[in-house]
Order: structure tokens, then C-alpha cells, then sequence
């Protein structure tokens, strides 16, 4: 009778449990992409891999809008936001574009200034939104042109947005789009793109319109870069399709995104991506080491959907 060594029995169980890690380990290509900084790659590894096993049942999508599922950029040129899509001869005069453009010089360098704190910049950005929405609906704007507007601006979402909508629809996650724009147009933007499915949710500051359909005031609290907690904690619990989904995939391009999940009850594992779209040299330093994960002036979807497939797909559950 001959005896076999098996040479793995004598291996110690440490070096099993690596070699097994490794050979179930989740490769992902796309996180290796020159566009792609992490602080702790291993650690966003393990948060994908917990966040794997757990399966789709258990996670939920938080984003904002304008220029996370946006793109920043096209051929060059910036692509409009929510508040810029209105800035449409059918909806304002030229004196009102000229107002707005004013204000977003004297405001956007403060929202982006990295020497500032989120508390400094709060009452700067309170301003700033409470101005423009004064002065939209000084313009008395019309509820049936909305469509139009969109339809003739260059909006466009990232690309492999599809993939991203599609696949979140069919595994039954709900996305949360938490947005400081214009939830009106926001939501015409994606009527238009085809991907307004049932699983999708939006928190975003809404104009209310009077029986005429014109624009007469914005409802609710106001929703600014630096609040969101605040909208998160008091809009989380009414979200019945988000309890018991303790997994968090967060996508934003401010570090005030990052207070998107706040409202989610004994979350788990939080996974965060960062779009660095501008400024770039000056803010690096603080976005590796707020968000897990940052896009350098990466225009697509292809991070985000290739994780979500590997969270989604069925293997090593």
C-alpha cells in the first residue's frame, strides 16, 4: 500500500486561510485603473468582499446627482447642472442669466476652496442657493416647459449610466438620489434618459407651483452641498423600501456627500467614491483621505458598475 503526502496538511491554517482569501478574493480590473486613488486598497477589498456576501438583498445605493451621475465635462465643455439647465430663454430672461452667472463666480470657489471647513462654507452656501431660487421664481416659471428645457440642454449622465440604472432595477436595490439641485428638472433628466424606474428615490429641493403651473416658491427645507445630513436623518426613516438594507455604496464629488448615509439605521459596511472632477491638485489630499475610493476626472460609471456586478453576482456567497 503506497502513501501519499499531501503537503498542504502540514501548511499552517494561517497560510490556508491566505491562500483560500486570495483565491476567492473578488479581482476587479477597474480599480486598477490610473484614474483610480485609494488610501487603503485592501480595506475597500474587504468592504466589497463582506459586501459580496451579504448579496444585493442586503444593499442599498445613496448618490447625488449633478455631476456624480452627471457627467462634469464633455469635449471640453462643462455640462450643465439642474440650476443651469434653466438657464433656457424659455424659462428665464438674460438679466436673470447674468445674475446667476455672478452669483456662481462669487460662490462656487468658496464651495470648492479646500482651506475652508463644511461649518465655514454652510452659511456662504445658504446664500448662494437662497439667491437663485429667489431669483427663479421672480421668473415665474412654467411646470410645461421643464421637458423642453431639458430636451434642448446638453444633460447627459455618465457613461455605462445604463448598465448602472439597469442593474440596480433588476436586483430589486433601491437607489436614493440625494440632490442639491433642482429635483424637477433632475427627475426629467432621467424621465428623458429612459431609467426612471420604481426602485429609484430622490431627495432634492422641489419648486411648488400655483393651479397655472407657474413656479411660486421651493418646498420644504432647503438642500444645500454642505446639509445633507440634516435631509438625511429627517427623510431616512419615511424610506420604507431602505430598512433593513444595512450595506451603503455612496457616490459623490463633494465632501459633503459623504454625510449621505447618516440616516441609515445600523449600517454595516459603507463603501464611499469620490468623483475629483476639478481642481484636482489642490483637493487630491482631502478626498483620498475622506472618501475609500476617488476618480480622477474619470467620466463613466465603469468603477461603480463593476462593483456593483461583483456585490450583485452570485459567487462565494
Amino acid at each position: 500500500m503506497q502513501i501519499y503526502h499531501i503537503p498542504w496538511i502540514y501548511t499552517p491554517v494561517r497560510t490556508v486561510l491566505a491562500i483560500w482569501h486570495q483565491l476567492t478574493k473578488t479581482e476587479i480590473p477597474e480599480l486598477a485603473k490610473c484614474s483610480v486613488l485609494m488610501r487603503e486598497r485592501s480595506r475597500v477589498e474587504e468592504t466589497i468582499h463582506a459586501m459580496q456576501r451579504a448579496g444585493a438583498g442586503s444593499l442599498q445605493v445613496i448618490s447625488d446627482f449633478d455631476m456624480t451621475l452627471t457627467r462634469f465635462a464633455h469635449n471640453g465643455k462643462r455640462v450643465p447642472t439642474t440650476h443651469n439647465i434653466l438657464d433656457n430663454r424659455l424659462l428665464i430672461d438674460e438679466d436673470c442669466t447674468k445674475k446667476m452667472r455672478e452669483l456662481l463666480n462669487t460662490y462656487y470657489p468658496i464651495e470648492i476652496d479646500a482651506s475652508r471647513t463644511a461649518e465655514e462654507k454652510r452659511p456662504f452656501m445658504v446664500e448662494w442657493w437662497t439667491e437663485v431660487h429667489e431669483l427663479l421664481i421672480q421668473q415665474r416659471i412654467r411646470k410645461d416647459m421643464l421637458a423642453q428645457a431639458v430636451k434642448e440642454s446638453s444633460a447627459m449622465l455618465r457613461d455605462g449610466y445604463k448598465l448602472f440604472f439597469d442593474r440596480l432595477t433588476e436586483q430589486q436595490v433601491p437607489l436614493l438620489i440625494f440632490s442639491a439641485g433642482v429635483g424637477d428638472v433632475l427627475e426629467e433628466v432621467i424621465r428623458q434618459h429612459r431609467v426612471f424606474y420604481p426602485n429609484v428615490h430622490i431627495i432634492s429641493n422641489y419648486m411648488d407651483f400655483d393651479q397655472t403651473g407657474v413656479l411660486r416658491a421651493f418646498k420644504g427645507q432647503l438642500i444645500h452641498t454642505f446639509n445633507k445630513r440634516d435631509g438625511a436623518l429627517s427623510h431616512a426613516a419615511g424610506l420604507r423600501e431602505l430598512q433593513g438594507r444595512p450595506n451603503v455604496l455612496l457616490l459623490g464629488d463633494s465632501l459633503g456627500d459623504l454625510t449621505m448615509a447618516d440616516g441609515v439605521p445600523e449600517h454595516q459596511n459603507i463603501l464611499t467614491i469620490g468623483f475629483l472632477n476639478d481642481k484636482v491638485e489642490e483637493r487630491k489630499e482631502s478626498y483620498i483621505n475622506s472618501f475609500d475610493i476617488v476618480l480622477v476626472q474619470d467620466e463613466t460609471m465603469d468603477v461603480a458598475n463593476a462593483i456593483l456586478g461583483c456585490i450583485t453576482s452570485s459567487r462565494h456567497k
